[in-house]
């Protein structure tokens, strides 16, 4: 009798390891038929697979996929709860979390009244800013293309 007592405690332990391992990892099985959508980026400045998709700070989704178009953008395949209806003037954006964070979609509703449909892209995105540019442009200076950054038109 000790020994199955035992035995189911491991048991249930285990199980216990395997619900936070999936959990902490951002897996989930949402089952067949999430809304997939589509966004087109210029940068993702190092969104991933599995990033979150949010819609006012909460999760509603995850980034499935991330390939390049036949325009040689960024294409993010977004697999969001079925179970909401996103206008077709939604906007996608690329956020940061925090200052150095990881990467995620952050999806802003418009006020249309038709909804996508799953398959659908989302038209309006923003692409990453790049903490690294902004700073090369603030110690090299605004160019105006020419590399030349003097701002005195007196010579």
């Amino acid at each position: 009798m000790r020994d199955l007592l035992v035995g189911l405690f491991v048991l249930v332990g285990l199980g216990a390891v395997a619900y936070l391992s999936f959990r902490v990892g951002g897996l989930s099985y949402g089952g067949p038929g999430g809304l997939v959508l589509y966004a087109s980026f210029d940068q993702t400045g190092g969104l991933k697979e599995r990033a979150p998709v949010v819609i006012a700070g909460v999760k509603v989704g995850q980034v499935s996929a991330i390939t390049l178009d036949g325009n040689f953008r960024a294409r993010a395949t977004l697999d969001i709860d079925r179970s909401l209806r996103i206008p077709t003037d939604t906007t996608a954006s690329v956020v940061t979390a925090g200052l150095l964070g990881d990467r995620y979609v952050s999806l802003q509703l418009g006020g249309e009244e038709a909804y996508l449909k799953p398959g659908d892209e989302i038209t309006f995105t923003e692409s990453a800013v790049i903490l690294e540019r902004l700073i090369g442009k603030l110690v090299h200076g605004s160019t105006d293309g020419t590399g030349d950054t003097k701002n005195d038109k007196s010579e």
